[in-house]
């Protein structure tokens, strides 16, 4: 985040993941390959190195897809009962295409997820926003 800028909200934060940019900033990329986290933020530096999404991004996704094509499926197959050839030349596509496509929106989502909650390694990250924000560390009292 820039000096004086002020935080991103969760809403803000999760869009630029989405977008594949930085949460912090929202205008450096997050990823420098096509599924490989930047270690830094071009942008504003901020250092994005600590994210741990592993497969959580593949599981969104497939359960995404999964969603979305079953009921077509089923819609499909129950109004027109077409050959097999044909939900093989259907259904393969569109779930290849949806998978590859949404692999790296989820993953820059789940990234921004955990710079935002200060998840792994981004603990300092989240302490630095929230005295900045003034929500330092509060006490409570009987």
């Amino acid at each position: 985040m820039r000096p004086g800028s002020t935080a991103p909200t969760a809403g803000q934060a999760l869009l630029r993941g989405l977008r594949g940019r930085c949460p912090s900033c929202g205008e450096g990329p997050i990823f420098r390959a096509f599924l490989k986290v930047a270690d830094r933020c071009t942008a504003c530096a901020e250092d994005l190195s600590h994210h741990r999404a592993d497969d959580f991004p593949a599981y969104c996704v497939i359960f995404t897809v999964g969603h979305l094509i079953v009921p077509l499926v089923l819609l499909v197959e129950t109004t027109w009962m077409p050959s097999l050839w044909v939900h093989a030349a259907l259904w393969l596509p569109a779930v290849l295409l949806l998978s590859i496509g949404l692999l790296q929106p989820f993953k820059g989502a789940i990234v921004a997820i955990q710079w935002l909650m200060g998840m792994h390694g981004f603990e300092e990250a989240k302490r630095r926003r929230d005295l900045e924000a003034g929500r330092g560390l509060v006490i409570a009292t009987r």
